[in-house]
């Protein structure tokens, strides 16, 4: 089995190209993966402190430094995890109980 690898500084300048966490591939779901990125792009719950909307974005964006094994640790997760992004939950931006009640049935966990 092959594994999804990030996508290389070689391949794509790692200022360019998509933005996914880790420059991994995307998909729609999560069939079929070990472990998934998701955001959450919500802060309609706060007053007067709005911003946390943006973090998934940001962060995916961040995350383009990383690379995908610790030269210290040796750690190399990409080698034996099927992992991608699967982008944001989808949100209703006017009601809270409606997100949480949505984003809780949206994300299918494996035990």
């Amino acid at each position: 089995m092959k594994f999804n690898q990030p996508l290389s500084g070689n391949d794509m300048p790692r200022f360019g190209g998509f933005a996914s966490m880790m420059r991994l591939p995307t998909q729609a779901d999560a069939e079929g993966l070990d472990v998934a990125f998701v955001g959450v792009p919500l802060d309609i719950g706060a007053s007067n402190r709005s911003g946390a909307r943006l973090g998934p974005r940001q962060i995916r964006d961040e995350s383009r430094m990383i690379r995908p094994y610790n030269v210290a640790t040796r750690a190399a997760p990409f080698e034996s995890l099927q992992v991608a992004d699967i982008g944001d939950v989808p949100i209703n931006t006017f009601n809270l109980l409606k997100v949480l009640i949505s984003s809780k049935n949206s994300i299918p966990i494996k035990s």
